[in-house]
């Protein structure tokens, strides 16, 4: 299969930004004189939103807990955005290689898409994307194939000619239901669990730009 278009996660995948997750989830926690959770702790709960990732962490269904402790993480993240974060090793020459070679490549994270353009601008690779999509980008986020679908679209790609790279089964289950391949990485902060029904698995960047090279377009 020769691949026009790759898609890819953002946390867990692109970037290693959990030190700045935890700390903007703990600056939140202790306006509400909540205990601190550890690096551990955050990582179990990304990956679906930054809503339902301050709902888990506050441990409340209030609505009004969860839109002011959404706004504090929100300000937090986007002051800190990359205070620790860095891009994992191989990162850059994967995508710059991509990119040479002409591959359309957008980003697809459950993140918010404000916060998504303003760690990939801090890290210098916004440009290698033609689209950033967020998890408020569309009515839905990952899971859904919806993202993706509307991604292919806004690119001009058929699901044949494209695959999703992520961390996580939200990656996984979004890709398998546009119907795209997918390829899971084992290096994020997804569970090995939730990269079993990926057409591919990787366990480092250059393994996965070998794969893409053995599969890119003509």
């Amino acid at each position: 299969m020769k691949f026009r278009a790759v898609f890819f996660d953002l946390d867990g995948t692109l970037v290693d930004s959990l030190v700045d997750l935890t700390a903007a989830v703990n600056d939140m926690l202790s306006r509400f004189d909540r205990p601190q959770l550890s690096a551990e702790g955050v990582r179990k709960l990304v990956g679906k939103g930054a809503r339902n990732l301050v709902q888990q962490a506050l441990d409340t269904q209030s609505a009004d807990v969860i839109e002011q402790g959404l706004g504090l993480f929100i300000g937090y993240n986007s002051a800190h955005i990359a205070d620790a974060s860095r891009l994992y090793p191989g990162v850059r020459e994967l995508l710059e290689g991509l990119a040479a070679k002409g591959v359309r490549m957008a980003v697809i994270s459950n993140k918010n898409e404000a916060l998504s353009r303003r760690i990939l601008e801090a890290l210098d690779i916004e440009g290698l994307f033609e689209l950033i999509a967020g998890g408020d980008t569309f009515e839905e986020m990952k899971p859904s194939p919806l993202p993706l679908i509307r991604v292919m679209d806004a690119l001009g790609v058929s699901a044949a000619e494209t695959v999703m790279i992520g961390d996580s089964i939200n990656d996984i289950q979004a890709g398998i239901r546009a119907g795209v391949q997918t390829i899971g990485c084992s290096w994020g902060f997804g569970d090995s669990g939730e990269l079993e029904g990926a057409t591919m698995r990787v366990s480092s960047c250059h393994e996965l730009a070998s794969l893409l090279t053995l599969n890119e377009v003509a």
